[in-house]
């Protein structure tokens, strides 16, 4: 669920437009994702930006913060005070860490759009996170070599898949230059999983450990083209939300991908759980990615008492004590 703030926030840059507005700039900018061949800026209007806004900011958040959440269990000595936020939009994944690390003392995002960072701006004013206040915005445009300042933690949401393939690797290690902790996030499709895995390779031959999701540092057990791995979280609807979506459920399942590495030793989960649990009565079947024998199906039965109860708790994403079950 997104701050008080933020959606106070977010709920009055709204108002400048109608819902029949937004509704249809959701609309061309649906279209315009699903046929990049068009060529153009997605976001050609201010109401686009609000839509934008409207539309992906709440799940951006809910996947950072997840993903955030998950890096920052496994290494809870970790307190940045800088935070670099590559191609970050409105500013959803700094709301975030803000939440997450309130060691934050200084943030600098870099976007290409001027009319997307005037809305991250003003929603910024409204956080109770004087670094998320006081953030740095640049306009720029990522590209390998581009000057930045150096940070703690450095972040990439939903951005690294649109830049051209041929940059990518050059990026991630532009985003790994000199970071105690890199945090990347796509899409949970098949082609975000891909983008990940590549930057993961990247970062893992930088030196970084990989800390999250992976329980190890090793190659990634899944075979390309016959799973990926994702993970999901879900994330309530405003009316406003729901009306732009034009959707019903008063919920919505973000899927997303990450990687999170950092430069020095890092503990891992010993497992991590891939799927949603299949609950049955006085059974949990978990599908996990393990250190030891990557991909392993376990059924944990209510005989095996304690464990039975964390696996009855336990969600898709989480860590799992290996050699369990």
């Amino acid at each position: 669920m997104l701050p008080d703030a933020l959606r106070a926030a977010l709920d009055q840059a709204l108002t400048r437009y109608s819902p029949q507005e937004l509704s249809r700039s959701v609309a061309h900018l649906t279209e315009s994702y699903r046929t990049p061949s068009a060529g153009g800026t997605h976001l050609r209007t201010q109401a686009d930006v609000a839509a934008y806004a409207a539309y992906r900011m709440p799940a951006t958040y809910a996947a950072a913060g997840a993903a955030m959440r998950q890096a920052a269990a496994l290494t809870p000595g970790f307190q940045p005070a800088t935070l670099l936020d590559a191609g970050g939009g409105t500013g959803a994944a700094i709301w975030a860490a803000g939440a997450i690390w309130p060691s934050l003392r200084q943030v600098t995002v870099i976007e290409h759009d001027p009319h997307v960072i005037d809305l991250g701006r003003r929603l910024a004013r409204g956080s109770e996170a004087a670094a998320v206040r006081e953030t740095t915005w640049r306009h720029a445009a990522i590209r390998p070599g581009l000057d930045r300042p150096r940070a703690d933690l450095t972040t990439m949401s939903y951005a690294l898949g649109e830049l051209p393939e041929r940059d990518r690797p050059d990026i991630v290690r532009w985003l790994a230059d000199s970071a105690a902790m890199v945090i990347i996030i796509e899409p949970g499709t098949p082609a975000g999983y891909a983008t990940i895995a590549a930057a993961r390779e990247v970062l893992s031959g930088q030196g970084m450990t990989i800390a999250a999701p992976c329980p190890h540092g090793g190659r990634c057990p899944i075979q390309p083209g016959r799973d990926w791995c994702h993970f999901s979280v879900r994330l309530p609807r405003s009316s406003l939300h729901r009306q732009v979506k034009a959707g019903t459920l008063s919920f919505e399942d973000e899927k997303f991908s990450y990687v999170a590495a950092t430069a020095g030793p890092s503990p891992r989960a010993e497992a991590r759980v891939l799927r949603h649990p299949q609950k049955r009565k006085g059974v949990v079947s978990l599908r996990l990615c393990t250190a030891d024998d990557g991909l392993r199906d376990v059924i944990v039965s209510k005989r095996q008492g304690e464990l039975y109860r964390r696996a009855r708790d336990v969600d898709w994403g989480d860590a799992w004590p290996g050699g369990e079950g």
